[in-house]
């Protein structure tokens, strides 16, 4: 084996410039994480004018993750050679570019193509934005910090995106919601420009191009998989068997290149650090839990308890402030009670919110469900630690690996819930309103339709002038919210289990790791 290569960054940065400098990448990541829900509310308004096929809805869904997923490691790979910086401010390009062009845009595939240029302008900047923050802050313990900030502003960012979504909306064509990106990458271009430090690998090795191919179409085909098995609640669909297949073996083809490679493109010698293996589980694994039960709370909201787009944004305030709060706290808190304690801890505390909503006796009520965000919220604000804790076992030389498998795994654990907790989710949703015999009136493809969705049942029995049909529906949906609420938060009790089993005794985020 090589010995590890250190890396050439700019001269040390003022403390006012390190700081500077955060404010430039935790904004990029808030334009990030705002435009992945404003999607959510700009959605039906966009499928009224542009009138895509079920499957081209799915695509305008779908296909960033796909994109984001395949590219991640090798965006890395190429920013640690070309420069993190460079690649940073070309990701800030090509997406504020790609948000430019829905003006020019009249169909569903005009929509899907410029999602996925979002994709890839995501997937330069969201690992990037990690390792920069690695070797800017070189002190442990302001590193700690930088990184709960930027926790923070993440969880912030997926809050504040339905309620500036569901105001555009108010205002505005669905247009806007692409369009607002491109003022704020101008403005990231430019502040990059004059703040960040430039940052590369001083002697990275050579280019394995091979690896590069085998780890975008590995991961590409296993996350279309995945979502494929999700949608169809099933896991005996033919092509996504040999998708995943497929997919599986090329990525460990890609793993024993990686292994066997003296300068890999993917450092997965990393994992033999306890410390950057517990913060990567926790990324995994609480994401998985989680996933599908956010994304079937929005839904409930909506669709059960009758809150409009904007109403369901105001809801879903406390978990942000929570989780906000949370991140900031939880690195001074480390340094009081350990690390894993506080990473563990919190993982525990979100998984109580998670059954809160499944046990709640009677019907579930719009205050247990703000209550339980509000616990939820404040439990992923320890995941700051998560990061801290794979930046700490990391080289500084390997941030890029570091920040790229970090991505992978928050985008991974997120597939993975929503297809298989959301599989089950919608199977108990179908039997329960199959069961009620309420179908059984209704024209055949209607009754598909309405086993298919929540959505479609409540509109067909508002046509059909059914009452007794949208309450039926509410309440299969609700039961099989439930069931994921039980099932996410056993798994976060096991998750946590793991991480304070896997993490180091007395790991300090601090101190300088050795």
């Amino acid at each position: 084996m090589t010995a590890p290569t250190a890396p050439t960054t700019a001269q040390p940065l003022t403390r006012a410039r390190r700081w500077a400098a955060l404010s430039v990448l935790t904004a990029s990541l808030l334009v990030i994480m705002m435009d992945m829900t404003i999607l959510n509310i700009a959605l039906p308004e966009m499928a009224a004018e542009l009138h895509p096929t079920s499957d081209q809805q799915l695509w305008i869904i779908d296909v960033y993750s796909l994109v984001l997923a395949g590219l991640l490691v090798s965006f890395a790979a190429i920013a640690d050679r070309w420069g993190r910086k460079r690649m940073l401010m070309l990701g800030y390009s090509i997406f504020g570019l790609a948000s430019l062009l829905v003006l020019f845009t009249t169909s569903a595939e005009g929509v899907i193509a410029i999602r996925a240029l979002l994709g890839i302008g995501g997937a330069m900047i969201m690992p990037i934005t990690l390792s920069l923050i690695r070797v800017i802050f070189a002190d442990p313990k302001e590193r700690a910090t930088a990184l709960s900030i930027w926790a923070a502003v993440s969880g912030l960012g997926a809050a504040v995106g339905p309620l500036i979504g569901g105001a555009l909306l108010e205002h505005f064509s669905w247009h806007a919601a692409f369009l607002i990106n491109v003022p704020l990458m101008v403005a990231g271009v430019i502040a990059g420009i004059l703040i960040l430090p430039e940052s590369r690998v001083a002697s990275p090795g050579r280019w394995d191009a091979l690896s590069a191919l085998l780890s975008l179409a590995g991961m590409t085909l296993v996350v279309w998989a995945i979502k494929t098995f999700g949608k169809h609640a099933s896991f005996l669909v033919p092509e996504a068997l040999v998708a995943f297949a497929a997919g599986a073996a090329l990525l460990a083809w890609f793993v024993v290149r990686c292994v066997r490679s003296e300068a890999p493109l993917l450092e997965l010698r990393l994992f033999r650090s306890r410390e950057f293996s517990a913060g990567i589980a926790a990324a995994l694994g609480s994401m998985f839990a989680m996933a599908a039960a956010m994304l079937l709370i929005a839904q409930w909201m909506q669709l059960v308890d009758g809150a409009s787009p904007l109403e369901a944004g105001v809801r879903l305030i406390p978990l942000a402030i929570a989780s906000a709060l949370a991140s900031l706290a939880a690195p001074p808190l480390a340094r009081l009670i350990g690390a894993r304690a506080v990473l563990a801890g919190g993982i525990a505390l979100a998984g109580a919110g998670m059954l809160l909503i499944a046990l709640q006796p009677g019907e579930l009520a719009n205050l247990t469900v703000i209550g339980a965000l509000t616990l939820i919220g404040a439990g992923t604000g320890s995941l700051a630690i998560g990061s801290a804790m794979i930046m700490h076992g990391s080289p500084e030389e390997k941030a890029g690996n570091a920040g790229a498998l970090e991505e992978t795994s928050y985008e991974l654990g997120a597939v993975l819930g929503v297809a298989i907790l959301g599989s089950i989710s919608a199977l108990i949703y179908r039997a329960e309103l199959v069961g009620s015999g309420l179908l059984d009136a209704l024209d055949p493809g209607l009754a598909v339709q309405a086993e298919d969705s929540l959505g479609a049942a409540v509109a067909i029995a508002g046509e059909l002038r059914l009452p007794e049909l949208a309450h039926e529906a509410g309440t299969a949906f609700t039961h099989s919210l439930q069931a994921t609420g039980v099932a996410g938060g056993l798994i976060m009790l096991a998750v946590a289990v793991l991480v304070f089993v896997t993490a180091p005794k007395g790991t300090d985020i601090s101190q300088a790791s050795h």
